[in-house]
């Protein structure tokens, strides 16, 4: 392999363009370090700020909950945009598609989760503390 023809296939760094494109025609945008580390610092506080409301208890459980399943839901787009690089430009469309479908799915997933775990706490059985003192002694 000559240095020409591997020259040709390693990725150039450029400034203007934000970062590393491919040489051979491939305008894939490619992360820069100011987004990587923007990406990072938003991703741990989007994880230490749930992480501290359920360890102090400082809301109630309802106001807790909403606030992680907020932040989870934002860190979702955190990570496609700063770590995939999906944007409505990219490939003619299809990151965008992409990234609907990953907001449907997320929908879908947090409302049924929500749904089930109501549901189930609605609907089972209650136990007095009277059968639960009987129930361990038993055992």
């Amino acid at each position: 392999m000559s240095a020409d023809t591997h020259s040709a296939h390693a990725p150039e760094y450029d400034a203007g363009a934000g970062g590393y494109h491919d040489a051979h025609g491939d305008d894939m945008p490619h992360g820069s370090m100011r987004d990587y580390v923007i990406g990072f610092i938003l991703s741990v506080i989007l994880t230490a700020i749930p992480f501290a409301l359920v360890m102090t208890g400082a809301l109630d459980h309802t106001w807790t909950a909403i606030l992680v399943l907020g932040s989870a839901l934002i860190q979702v787009f955190v990570h496609m945009i700063y770590f995939l690089h999906m944007k409505t430009s990219n490939e003619g469309g299809w990151s965008f598609i992409a990234l609907l479908f990953t907001l449907i799915v997320i929908v879908i997933t947090l409302s049924g989760s929500i749904w089930v775990m109501y549901h189930m706490n609605a609907n089972m059985m209650p136990m007095s503390p009277a059968m639960s003192s009987e129930t361990m002694s038993q055992q």
